[in-house]
């Protein structure tokens, strides 16, 4: 089955981070990241009164997810969102804040073994990518659309590609020629267009070009700007938000948004800090957590990751009306 290729990334640790907050009978966690289902899976058998609430926008994740955790019954329930909506989908299915959120971001296994879906730069499929196949632009259309000034700004915002303007280039006079409908055509562009010095190391050089692709078709930052105030407002005080990023823009956003609830708002010069600009989290790591050697020898997609992750001691006036919205 696919899903028995699939190991998920920091799996103990994410459990032991999760888990004081789940010792209610009533407890709630939202798995922002469903994808096969390995981590819903894990809390759900170690925690016999759990109820996940799994969110994807990939509708074979869905599926198969659903198919793999069948057996808790009503105990888990699958939604068809993206993370963003993880406000509504909370008032919706639960109503009431919840007691953890986990996040597992970038693309799937799932995405990344399934080679008609063009995430990977190693196998030729058709230039798509996105998460959701059922709506929105795919990476062929941006590829041939857009200006050459915005494919510049992509490859060097998003992938922090060096060789932006180059590969843009290459890009528009290849597509002037034929439209371009594989990732095969995708990576020997790159290759064209990148110094022949420049191709001997860090691994495959149209990584980062694809990883660019990827953010811009499916929003990702945007969708993740908004997820992280939505998800905080989500978790009821005592609960706690893990998040895994792996890479660097992602990994940024995660930081900001947990750093700005772990540090008090009022004036430095104010002789009491007023309750309401007290901080609303408390960091429960130093900094980005990594893989240990142990797991990246046995998972290699573990070697990037970067996990965070906070717990809510305090409500907000933000919080306080999902309260009395969800009574």
């Amino acid at each position: 089955m696919t899903h028995e290729r699939h190991v998920p990334v920091l799996l103990e640790r994410c459990v032991e981070l999760l888990a004081p907050a789940l010792a209610g009978p009533d407890a709630v966690v939202v798995d922002l990241t469903l994808g096969m289902g390995g981590h819903s899976e894990a809390l759900l058998d170690r925690m016999p009164h759990l109820r996940v609430i799994g969110l994807d926008r990939d509708l074979e994740a869905i599926g198969l997810a659903s198919e793999r955790l069948a057996r808790f019954g009503d105990r888990f329930t699958a939604v068809h969102a993206v993370y963003d909506e993880v406000l509504d989908v909370v008032r919706d299915v639960v109503g009431r804040p919840v007691q953890g959120v986990l996040g597992d971001l970038g693309v799937s296994s799932l995405q990344l073994d399934e080679a008609e879906r063009g995430f990977a730069y190693s196998q030729d499929a058709p230039l798509d990518m996105r998460m959701d196949a059922s709506t929105g632009i795919t990476a062929a259309e941006v590829l041939n659309t857009y200006p050459e000034a915005e494919i510049t700004r992509i490859l060097r915002q998003y992938g922090e590609e060096r060789f932006a303007a180059r590969i843009a280039r290459t890009v528009v006079a290849a597509r002037a020629v034929a439209p371009l409908r594989r990732t095969g055509e995708l990576v020997s562009i790159v290759r064209t267009a990148i110094p022949a010095a420049a191709r001997t190391t860090g691994g495959n050089p149209a990584k980062r070009t694809f990883q660019a692709l990827r953010i811009e078709v499916n929003a990702e930052l945007e969708v993740l700007e908004r997820t992280l105030p939505a998800a905080i407002e989500a978790i009821g005080i005592g609960g706690r938000l893990v998040v895994m990023s792996y890479q660097s823009l992602e990994d940024r956003l995660v930081k900001r948004a947990l750093a700005r609830g772990a540090v008090s708002s009022a004036p430095p010069d104010l002789p009491v800090e007023p309750e309401t600009h007290r901080p609303y989290l408390e960091l429960l790591t130093r900094g980005a957590e990594l893989a240990p050697e142990a797991e990246i020898a046995t998972n290699p997609r573990s070697a990037s990751v970067r996990l965070r992750a906070a717990a809510r001691v305090r409500v907000t006036p933000d919080h306080l009306r999902t309260v009395r919205w969800a009574a």
